[in-house]
């Protein structure tokens, strides 16, 4: 079995496409718990190739030659998954309710590669 990182990102378009801003309190809160409770269903279906559950992502700063900057990215959060292919685990995201229920944009799926050795 490979490894593989899924990055959940959003972004404003998408957040505009939900139509999440829209939402009055309730609806939203009821949204939240249909995402929530299909979030957690989508985990006990694969939670024998689940690694790490990982978690949402918090803001982002950069460091380089530069020094340490605040920077803004489109990643949310993330997963580590175990499949026998690459195109498997990116299978395993399809109709994800990050992106069906929540205002997310996708979930981008590498596979985690070992260090080179000499």
């Amino acid at each position: 079995m490979k490894k593989f990182l899924a990055v959940y990102t959003g972004n404003i378009s998408a957040q505009e496409r939900s139509g999440w801003d829209q939402l009055n309190e309730g609806d939203r809160n009821k949204r939240m718990k249909d995402g929530m409770d299909a979030w957690m269903a989508w985990g006990e279906k694969h939670k024998s190739a689940i690694v790490e559950n990982g978690g949402p992502l918090g803001k982002t700063k950069r460091t380089g030659l530069n020094g340490v900057t605040d920077i803004k990215n489109a990643l949310a959060g993330y997963i580590v998954v175990q499949a026998e292919s690459h195109e498997a685990a990116a299978k395993m995201f399809e109709g994800h309710p990050h992106f069906t229920i929540f205002p997310g944009d996708s979930v981008e799926i590498m596979e985690c590669l070992p260090i080179p050795t000499m």
